[in-house]
């Protein structure tokens, strides 16, 4: 049979139509994105880091299907700079936003969050969203309110739900959470989480002052399926920094029942700050419990879905176990054999749980020992899909995530800032350590160093045997520190 020209030029376009069709399916080669991130959980509050007395099946999942590291590292220790950092790329020396500093008060009326980010400032949501991502951060933010240049809509997400301000995020129940700028009211009463009970005279309706009916972590998470749900048809990157467990201690009472009486228990009556609890330890294990809970509804439903073969996963936290609000680091061996915790650049404080899962790309059951950071994850993301290189202070850790160990770069050192707590520095270079402390007293501080490999502890301070490597760190510190725009930040110098 002949064909005439009119008909082979239909069957033609249809063709070249067909394969445009397949060739434009948003999800054919980008991969979902999904970023979670805890506030203030230490390295060892994992089961598969080794935590005995917390449950957290749904994470340990993540690892044990996927990849498990063992020297993953914070930018910071401690919240806003964490978190710009992970966002930006940069380190402490060069980071726009190197510490909390903190605007306006705790009620309401007198909410104005951190120091925003700067306008144009290029991040991870940015850079996703110009290969096409639709652009989601639910949870705690931190880096400006929604009216300032550091709404995280000016940032680089499309959506947002959660806490703007950290102070805020003290309390698990309050009144309003914000939704794309737009205040979100919760069905909470006003609670002064601060407001501290007199240990003669507590009753259980004063404890009970400190709960409420709309539980905050079930909002954002509810937001972030929803989010999942609407975007199943294209790349979506999810960054979800959860406020768990950052004290206040509040949870369900349902999620407390579940720990109550396995473990023995002081009243904490809010001496430490933040919310009183009669059950500090069962309190705050239930929150892990909870959060865990959570991550297993997001990976339930890309399964259910139908992305989870097309959806890398990542679970980490800002920095280490805190210090206060009723918390008990030492009784939940919280942040293992290391020493510090929160706002210490010592490994309590900086060394982070970090699992990832990628079916069919990540092997599992993996382990390795790269050392990576928080400031390498941009360039990480950023080589995952194809965006065009942007400079930052991070390495891609891609070919660990995919066992292309023999293709990973390496850092020569790791560099920490952090001018909180009287000013600290830290450098880690292959097995070496090198901290200095209390610079704002002494500008003459020495540094300690300690070989992590012999002393992961940080117990037996070498410094004066290796004055080489000392010398060294002092280069480093020269290179790396460029001058802060706060004068409350530049304790180099």
């Amino acid at each position: 049979m002949r064909l005439t020209s009119t008909l082979i030029a239909l069957i033609v376009a249809a063709c070249t139509f067909g394969y445009a069709q397949k060739n434009t399916k948003p999800n054919a080669t980008k991969p979902n994105i999904i970023y979670i991130y805890a506030d203030d959980l230490g390295y060892a509050e994992l089961g598969i880091y080794g935590q005995k007395k917390i449950r957290t099946p749904n994470i340990n999942r993540i690892g044990l299907e996927g990849i498990k590291f063992t020297d993953y590292y914070t930018s910071t220790p401690v919240c806003a700079p964490s978190r710009c950092q992970l966002l930006t790329g940069t380190h402490g020396g060069h980071s726009y936003i190197r510490g909390n500093y903190e605007l306006g008060g705790f009620p309401d009326s007198t909410e104005r969050g951190q120091m925003p980010l700067l306008s144009n400032t290029v991040t991870i949501g940015t850079i996703l969203q110009q290969q096409g991502y639709k652009t989601a951060a639910i949870g705690k933010w931190g880096l400006g309110m929604g009216y300032s240049s550091g709404s995280p809509n000016k940032q680089g997400f499309d959506y947002f739900y959660g806490y703007y301000d950290q102070k805020q995020a003290h309390n698990y129940y309050p009144t309003h959470l914000w939704e794309n700028e737009k205040w979100d009211t919760l069905n909470n009463p006003v609670i002064d989480v601060h407001r501290r009970l007199d240990p003669r005279t507590a009753t259980a309706t004063d404890f009970a002052y400190y709960k409420g009916n709309d539980y905050a972590i079930d909002k954002m998470a509810d937001k972030a399926l929803g989010f999942i749900r609407e975007n199943k048809d294209q790349p979506f990157f999810l960054y979800l920094p959860f406020t768990i467990p950052h004290v206040s201690l509040q949870a369900p009472d349902a999620a407390v029942d579940e720990y109550r009486g396995q473990f023995p228990e002081t009243p904490y009556y809010g001496q430490q700050s933040y919310a009183s609890t009669p059950y500090p330890r069962a309190t705050y294990a239930a929150m892990i419990t909870y959060m865990d809970k959570k991550v297993g509804e997001v990976t339930a439903l890309l399964k259910e879905l139908g992305l989870d073969e097309n959806t890398l996963v990542i679970f980490t936290s800002d920095n280490g176990t805190t210090f206060n609000g009723g918390v008990d680091a030492k009784f939940f061996e919280s942040v293992g054999p290391y020493r510090g915790l929160k706002m210490d650049v010592y490994e309590g404080g900086i060394r982070m749980p970090m699992v990832a899962r990628w079916p069919d790309k990540i092997k599992p059951g993996s382990v390795t020992n790269h050392v990576a950071v928080h400031y390498d994850v941009l360039a990480t993301l950023s080589e995952l899909v194809k965006a065009p290189a942007v400079q930052s202070d991070g390495i891609s850790f891609l070919p660990t995530l995919l066992g292309k160990a023999k293709r990973q770069k390496k850092h020569e050192y790791i560099y920490w800032e952090y001018p909180e707590k009287g000013g600290q520095l830290a450098i880690r270079m292959g097995k070496w350590k090198g901290v200095k402390v209390e610079m704002k007293k002494n500008k003459s501080a020495r540094w300690e160093l300690y070989d992590l490999t012999a002393d992961e502890s940080e117990t037996t301070d070498l410094a004066t045997q290796y004055p080489a490597i000392v010398a060294r760190f002092d280069q480093i510190v020269k290179k790396e520190h460029q001058p802060s725009h706060v004068p409350a930040w530049e304790f180099v110098n």
